[in-house]
């Protein structure tokens, strides 16, 4: 069976306070991160420090939107906040960018394996 080839990209932003930021990274790891590794055909999450707070952006990649849709339960676009993001998270994000992927050059994402957990 022929791999499949990601077509669109799903990115989500948050932002947490730098105290709770490596709980959250932990934690969304955990309750968010896994469960998508096993639906996305991959997965990639980053994180950018500043003095006021620290952003988590994560980008989950389809070979559909209708892959994608099946995923969220029908609108692509829409959010699933997880259990204890009010917790967390300065401002509950209200919507994701949905991108369709027009090239792709070299390698991506992490290690050749394919998987890097949280790093402190």
């Amino acid at each position: 069976m022929a791999a499949k080839t990601p077509t669109i990209a799903r990115i989500w932003r948050g932002k947490t306070l730098p105290d709770k930021a490596g709980a959250y990274e932990r934690y969304n790891y955990e309750a968010g991160i896994k469960p998508l590794i096993e639906k996305a055909l991959g997965v990639e999450t980053f994180r950018d420090d500043t003095p006021t707070h620290s952003e988590f952006i994560t980008i989950s990649y389809w070979e559909s939107v209708a892959a994608m849709a099946a995923f969220t339960g029908g609108d692509p676009k829409s959010i699933h906040h997880l259990d204890r993001d009010k917790e967390f998270l300065i401002e509950l994000p209200k919507s994701v960018q949905v991108l369709r992927i027009r090239s792709s050059h070299g390698m991506v994402g992490g290690d050749s394996h394919g998987t890097i957990g949280p790093q402190d």
